[in-house]
């Protein structure tokens, strides 16, 4: 049996056991439910007057802050608690395919729930002439925006058998992400370190590579940043696994 095949077969098994429960329907629900009202509502959709998504994608970082990490922290954290890691790990799959596998599935789950807000895209073209490709690098970005979080709280979870701790845990480290770039943030740094350094750490933030998505830019170098985020925080999953196992 090949890697992709292990890898797919783990895909289809943690994918299926989403939707086996009802959590996975009431996170949907949750997570439409609150796209809906910070677009339409916080947001000020109808009132600005533009055929546009920023109002949908502006709130993407601070609404992934707490529900990714809400669907990433049950990956390993619930194998750990109830002793299934193990047998996971003496399965015939390499440590590695198990994370990828376990991550793609809730990466391709977060996949769904943002691709079922398409009514707010053809709401948008309804109203007007919006620049769809634009609104393409904006669900882009959300998609490695979400990855990059789930990344995160996949680390995370392998830390922990407590999911509350792992949340808490995978909250703060994005939160960090989103505010190294802030501009009230950058303001403050200002004041008390050189702008290299300043640029260097707003460099790590996920909304100064997420707006150039938002703006339709597809600069080769945010692609690379949210790839590397997410190679990093699996390989360090992998790390915390490996030394588990060997305990």
């Amino acid at each position: 049996m090949n890697s992709w095949a292990n890898i797919k077969a783990i895909v289809k098994r943690e994918l299926g056991g989403y939707f086996t429960s009802p959590i996975a329907y009431i996170f949907l629900v949750i997570f439409l439910l609150l796209t809906g009202f910070f677009t339409f509502t916080v947001g000020s959709f109808f009132e600005r007057g533009e055929a546009s998504l920023v109002s949908f994608f502006t709130w993407h970082p601070w609404l992934y802050l707490f529900l990714v990490p809400a669907v990433g922290m049950r990956l390993w954290s619930e194998e750990r608690r109830l002793g299934t890691i193990e047998l996971l790990l003496t399965m015939p799959v390499t440590t590695w395919e198990a994370i990828v596998g376990k991550f793609l599935a809730s990466w391709l789950f977060l996949a769904i729930a943002l691709a079922l807000t398409f009514p707010v895209v053809v709401t948008v073209n309804w109203l007007g002439s919006p620049d769809n490709g634009v609104i393409f690098a904006g669900y882009l970005g959300s998609l490695f925006l979400a990855g990059s979080y789930l990344a995160v709280s996949c680390m995370t979870s392998a830390m922990t058998r407590n999911q509350v701790i792992s949340f808490i845990v995978s909250v703060l480290i994005c939160l960090f992400l989103i505010l190294a770039g802030y501009e009230p943030v950058t303001g403050l740094l200002s004041r008390v370190a050189s702008p290299r350094v300043v640029e260097v750490i707003a460099a790590f933030s996920v909304m100064t590579h997420f707006e150039g998505f938002q703006r339709g830019v597809l600069d080769t170098r945010d692609v690379v940043f949210f790839a590397s985020a997410i190679g990093f925080a699996l390989f360090a999953t992998g790390v915390i696994i490996r030394n588990h196992r060997a305990g």
